[in-house]
């Protein structure tokens, strides 16, 4: 499972026009679903965004998380995130999971974060989407549950 995540001070997502999902502070995470991921992939990558501590502390260092920066997540399904460039010049993404294999394990993991406790916006999975956002600072962080080590 990989997420793009971008620290912002608003974001909002629009299908035709309409919006669906709208947060102030917080984390715009675009969430890939590789084959082969499963539950714990989320769980990780769930406990790995919300313990982030990347908003700035009284001080301005980077020491908070988004909880205590009562911050919101806004989470977008996006398979380009899977997408393999190595050969030619049109991407492959079959590393990228099944669509119904995916929906369910992104499902999962938007349970997970409100489980703990963060406002959490979606997008409409499999929709062609339109992605407002103001990235703050910037700060942009990548993340892979099969590149770090995993807490079961």
């Amino acid at each position: 499972m990989r997420a793009v995540v971008q620290r912002v001070s608003r974001a909002e997502v629009r299908i035709d026009g309409r919006v669906i999902g709208k947060i102030a502070r917080g984390f715009v995470v675009l969430l890939g679903v590789a084959d082969g991921d499963n539950e714990s992939d989320a769980a990780h990558l769930a406990d790995r965004i919300i313990g982030m501590r990347i908003f700035a502390d009284a001080a301005g260092k980077m020491n908070l998380s988004i909880a205590q920066a009562d911050g919101s997540l806004l989470v977008v399904s996006q398979f380009t995130l899977l997408a393999d460039t190595n050969s030619g010049r049109r991407p492959s993404f079959t590393k990228a999971a099944p669509p119904d294999e995916a929906r369910r394990l992104y499902e999962h993991f938007l349970s997970l974060a409100r489980i703990r406790g963060v406002k959490v916006e979606a997008g409409e999975f499999g929709a062609t989407m339109e992605v407002d956002l103001v990235n703050d600072g910037p700060v942009t962080i990548i993340l892979d549950s099969r590149e770090s080590v995993k807490h079961n």
